[in-house]
């Protein structure tokens, strides 16, 4: 088992999530919330983002087989969406890109934010799904989907305790802090969308690219 590609793995999450980047996000969200009550939104929405996760690792390769897509054709788009996200980040914005108005709208009228819209899009969003089903093509084996499962568990969990700390943490960051947080998860992040769309062009064209 490589576990320095599985640490690898599990930091490309920390940046295209970016869960410390979302706590302005959680903190309005869960602002007519009690204690136990927003607790329980993080709790809800972080096991969320471990199982839509961990079934995009297993189940993500043969959708794309039932809709005869190429893996390096996804790489490309799955790192040109993440390249958007990223440019984004780099600007300070995150919420905007995985929803919309509408969307946004439609989530307010609903009792619990905690798996739409905290866990999807906001969380599991295409960005983050894309880059699971990236990495499981390129590592495929039982050992390397073991292994890819329990650092989404470790992710979810480390988010788990981030939500937990949340208001105690946006008080001492404060909205700059978290900004400057997010805009070098988004320098992360688009430095790996150009590895991941260099790795689908050398798939497409490997005797121009070799």
């Amino acid at each position: 088992m490589d576990f320095a590609f599985y640490l690898k793995f599990f930091f490309a999450l920390v940046a295209i999530i970016n869960p410390v980047g979302l706590l302005p996000v959680f903190v309005g969200l869960t602002s007519d919330q009690t204690s136990e009550q927003r607790n329980h939104t993080g709790d809800v929405a972080n096991f969320a983002v471990i199982i839509i996760l961990i079934i995009s690792l297993i189940a993500g390769q043969a959708i794309l087989e039932v809709f005869n897509v190429s893996i390096p054709a996804f790489r490309i788009a799955g790192g040109i969406l993440i390249a958007i996200i990223a440019l984004s980040m780099l600007q300070g914005k995150l919420g905007e890109v995985k929803s919309n108005k509408e969307e946004d709208r439609e989530f307010a009228a609903k009792d619990s934010v905690a798996v739409v819209p905290l866990a999807l899009p906001l969380m599991a969003g295409p960005g983050a799904i894309s880059s699971v089903v990236v990495y499981a093509a390129q590592y495929d084996s039982w050992q390397d989907t073991l292994g890819m499962s329990l650092a989404i568990i470790a992710f979810g969990l480390c988010s788990w305790m981030i939500f937990r700390l949340a208001p105690i943490i946006y008080k001492v960051l404060g909205k700059t802090g978290i900004n400057v947080i997010t805009r070098i998860m988004g320098l992360i992040m688009l430095a790996i969308a150009i590895e991941v769309m260099a790795a689908g062009l050398k798939g497409l064209f490997p005797q121009i690219l070799s």
